[in-house]
């Protein structure tokens, strides 16, 4: 599914070039949940937001099923944030002006679901994650742990093949980080790849295999 080959990521100043990524060799199969570990600094973002086509590396190959995806003109790579793969944040990235069920609903107006589709579509969800009552409601209203329950649903609503979670429960307390480390667990029960950064060792567990990077460099990779 995804193949990294060599990947390197630097920054040239005039006098040196400091490396964020040094020679990532990385393959993920589809219906992995795979645990990203490392210091602050050691490039666990960076990898994800690469294999999130957010940042491009500055040298190697990186392939989705079999094809570069490095050269992609603008319009491609919006087509893959659209129709394959989705982020969770730290920063929950709701958009304030709008209510639970309409940031929910907002990727299926971009793919041009019509309304009753997109209807039934966020009630399922809305339903599945015990947040009917909240629907109405405007995100700072609600705690961190519904804020991101809104943010998974969003994410999942467009049925991605890939979900790229960085640091999702960075800013909640531990039942919190719990609840949406079991809802990132049940939708990779149900097929849905998963790539997971974070610095707590609780929660790399709920991976499947976990890679801990150090200064750039995969260090380790290991299956449980």
């Amino acid at each position: 599914m995804i193949q990294l080959s060599h990947i390197d990521k630097y920054y040239d100043s005039k006098f040196q070039r400091t490396y964020v990524l040094k020679d990532i060799i990385l393959e993920v199969k589809e219906g992995e949940f795979l645990s990203i570990m490392g210091p602050s600094g050691s490039g666990k973002s960076t990898l994800l937001n690469i294999i999130g086509l957010m940042d491009v590396p500055s040298s190697g190959k990186y392939s989705l099923y079999g094809n570069s995806v490095l050269d992609l003109k603008e319009k491609a790579r919006v087509d893959y944030h659209r129709n394959f793969m989705s982020f969770i944040f730290q920063a929950y990235h709701l958009i304030e002006e709008m209510t639970v069920y309409e940031n929910i609903e907002t990727p299926l107006i971009y793919k041009g679901v019509k309304s009753r589709d997109r209807q039934s579509m966020v009630a399922d969800l809305l339903d599945r994650f015990n947040i009917v009552a909240k629907k109405d409601l405007f995100p700072q209203q609600l705690s961190g742990g519904q804020q991101q329950l809104v943010g998974i649903a969003r994410a999942i609503i467009g049925k991605p093949k890939l979900l790229l979670a960085d640091e999702p429960t960075g800013n909640l307390h531990s039942t919190q980080g719990e609840m949406i480390m079991d809802t990132l667990k049940e939708l990779n029960n149900e097929g849905v790849t998963i790539i997971h950064v974070t610095h707590n060792e609780k929660f790399a567990q709920y991976g499947k295999r976990i890679i801990r990077l150090e200064d750039g460099n995969i260090r380790s990779d290991k299956n449980k």
